[in-house]
């Protein structure tokens, strides 16, 4: 195999700079996440087949042009702050590569694109895509491509290799140069995007999390499953069920699940993440660059409604989430954690939602399933569970397509199995003009071990596992309120709401605050979760008899804990506030307002002003000052300073430029 070249960057090739747009800065972000819990693959990799007579110097000529054509193919990217350069054409070799296989089937050609996608791609020093030849006896049979997510979308990338076809086709294409994120960043005024993130943040704030659990699944999370399943009858179902209730068909399919976790759960509002492209303009259409918006789209459903509302209210808020999600992203996410901390509730999207209709006739042909068969293909694997439900769509050829991943505790393998071909089936009704009302209740009963909290579902035994992980606790039951195991005790607190307590059996020295600090840390702070007031302590030795029955009086029963102030005490935590302070305001003398001294070690990065986009910048004064241990999505969410300190950990003695750069 001939090797990559390793290019050398100068500043003197950039010809423009400027900052990345919101969606690229969460995938700048993304870069520093381990890649097990990223939730979009960096980098993206397909292929196409190479038309005869085409020859391996058609293929370089082709890959120059568009390199020449397409500013992002040229891009790089700032390693500590949102900002992305373009470069000249020429500022580096072509980043392609060959390789010689026996025979370029749809097998060799599938592990090849894989194998390629694994290749780390460095979005600070190389061009941010690389392609591969496949040689069979000497002749060019495929090409296949990968690009980094920060600078090149799964549409763009599609876009790309038709692009490439075209010319190895010898197909005129047009010439132009197509725009760049950087041509559209500016396009944002300040005083919309505050009056749009004061909205969105108003649509959010009651919204529950967590709706998926009562679907099933194991308790334990052990496992992933991943399901693609194939129809062609569901793809003339769903072309009739847009026209009839004049919609996209994304938008019906989107439409179609909500109703499903309806009547699975028996929730009415929730989060789905859904994927919408910013291409509607004909100057967007055929650019490369990331412009597709991941935005949470709050979707409310009226009890007895029928699907025509249900289609309805998905596409209004779908259309509300585009026009807010696309201001001020770090400033929002910020926002957004401090506002769910003040609430006491994480919110998070618990449907994720993607739409990958482009035109796919490029691919080598492949050896098809049945149209109306079951799943091509599932699986599970061992590792960190997903989740969250994430569904795709694609409608290629004349088939709709459904690709589902999930985990363990959300939907076992048979649930994962039966949910695409309910929602076809479900389409079908639909189609034969059934109105199919959503369901005032669950029509399926709550997994064992599942209690409905005010703010989403808790899954008992977990709770009762991080209470037993405080030193001090000898033994634990977790009942909700009403149940047997809390009749038998004394009465705790008043309110209707439902809620949890916390019969313990703990070491003396143990207090109820000790304890609820401790589910803050672990499980965040969900109203019902054990509130302050919930928590029945029975010290060890003591004789049988009722249990003693120990208050919080930090809050009352319907409010997060408020902690008093803590400075810094260990190393790690010191070097954590000093970076948090240095990120804040800038590096300032021992002893000010805005030390490392006075950063509150029981307070979030939110609650200091911490945004998204300066997390890579924390990562890195915290790794100069000798610790690691922490990933950057724990930095993004609501856990204390002070949990996050004790996570870290000595750094390994090497250096390392520009951050995680692994795919």
């Amino acid at each position: 195999m001939h090797h990559l070249p390793e290019p050398a960057p100068s500043p003197a090739t950039v010809t423009r700079s400027g900052p990345l747009n919101w969606v690229q800065q969460w995938h700048w972000f993304e870069r520093t996440i381990p890649a097990p819990r990223r939730v979009n693959p960096t980098p993206l990799a397909d292929h196409c087949h190479v038309p005869p007579p085409a020859t391996v110097a058609d293929v370089h000529a082709a890959l120059a042009s568009l390199t020449a054509r397409h500013e992002a193919l040229r891009s790089t990217v700032d390693p500590l702050h949102p900002v992305q350069h373009v470069h000249r054409a020429d500022w580096a070799p072509l980043p392609v590569d060959h390789l010689d296989v026996p025979a370029a089937d749809a097998t060799t050609l599938e592990a090849a694109t894989a194998e390629l996608a694994a290749r780390p791609i460095d979005p600070e020093r190389d061009p941010p895509w690389r392609a591969r030849v496949l040689l069979e006896a000497g002749k060019p049979r495929a090409v296949l491509m990968a690009a980094h997510h920060v600078l090149i979308d799964g549409w763009g990338l599609a876009v790309l290799i038709n692009q490439l076809h075209d010319q190895l086709r010898c197909h005129e294409t047009p010439l132009e140069t197509y725009l760049h994120p950087l041509d559209t960043v500016a396009a944002q005024p300040s005083e919309r995007a505050r009056a749009a993130e004061r909205e969105w943040l108003t649509r959010l704030a009651d919204n529950p999390t967590g709706v998926l659990a009562p679907f099933g699944g194991s308790g334990n999370g052990e496992g992933r499953h991943r399901l693609q399943h194939r129809s062609a009858g569901a793809y003339d179902d769903l072309e009739r069920v847009a026209r009839r209730y004049r919609a996209s068909p994304e938008t019906v399919m989107l439409a179609a699940l909500a109703h499903d976790v309806a009547a699975r759960t028996g929730e009415h509002r929730f989060l789905a993440s859904v994927v919408v492209s910013n291409r509607t303009r004909a100057a967007l259409r055929d650019s490369v660059g990331v412009q597709a918006l991941t935005v949470p789209v709050q979707i409310d459903l009226r009890p007895g409604a029928a699907f025509g509302e249900v289609v309805a209210s998905v596409a209004a808020a779908s259309a509300a989430a585009y026009r807010h999600g696309q201001w001020r992203p770090a400033e929002l996410v910020a926002a957004q954690a401090r506002m769910d901390r003040r609430r006491g509730v994480v919110t998070v999207p618990t449907i994720e939602y993607n739409c990958y209709s482009w035109p796919r006739d490029y691919l080598v042909p492949t050896q098809n399933t049945p149209p109306d068969g079951a799943a091509t293909w599932i699986s599970s694997a061992p590792g960190e569970p997903c989740e969250t439900l994430y569904v795709d769509l694609g409608r290629d050829e004349g088939v709709v397509t459904l690709d589902v991943t999930v985990g363990d505790h959300l939907l076992d393998a048979g649930q994962t199995l039966a949910l695409p071909a309910r929602l076809c089936a479900f389409l079908r009704a639909l189609a034969d003009g059934a109105e199919c009302l959503v369901p005032a209740h669950s029509l399926t009963p709550a997994a064992a071990g599942w209690w409905r909290a005010p703010q989403g579902w808790v899954c008992l035994t977990e709770v009762e596992e991080v209470l037993r992980g405080h030193p001090g606790v000898l033994d634990v039951t977790v009942a909700p309120s009403g149940d047997a195991a809390v009749k038998s005790g004394d009465a705790v607190g008043g309110g209707d709401e439902p809620f949890l307590v916390a019969h313990v059996r703990t070491a003396p020295g143990v207090t109820p605050d000790d304890l609820h600090r401790h589910v803050l840390d672990h499980l965040g702070e969900v109203p019902g979760i054990v509130a302050p007031r919930r928590y029945v302590l029975s010290p060890a030795g003591r004789a049988s008899g009722r249990p003693a029955v120990q208050s919080s009086t930090a809050t009352d029963s319907t409010g997060p804990l408020q902690l008093p102030m803590r400075p810094p005490a260990t190393g790690a935590e010191q070097a954590l506030a000093a970076a948090v302070a240095a990120v804040a305001r800038g590096d300032l003398p021992t002893g000010s307002f805005d030390s490392p001294d006075a950063v509150d070690m029981n307070r979030c990065l939110a609650d200091h002003g911490i945004t998204l986009v300066a997390v890579p910048r924390l990562l890195a004064l915290l790794h100069q000052s000798g610790f690691t241990g922490i990933a950057s999505d724990e930095l993004a969410g609501t856990a204390s300073l002070g949990h996050l300190a004790a996570a870290l950990e000595p750094a390994p003695p090497r250096a390392q430029h520009g951050g995680d750069v692994s795919p």
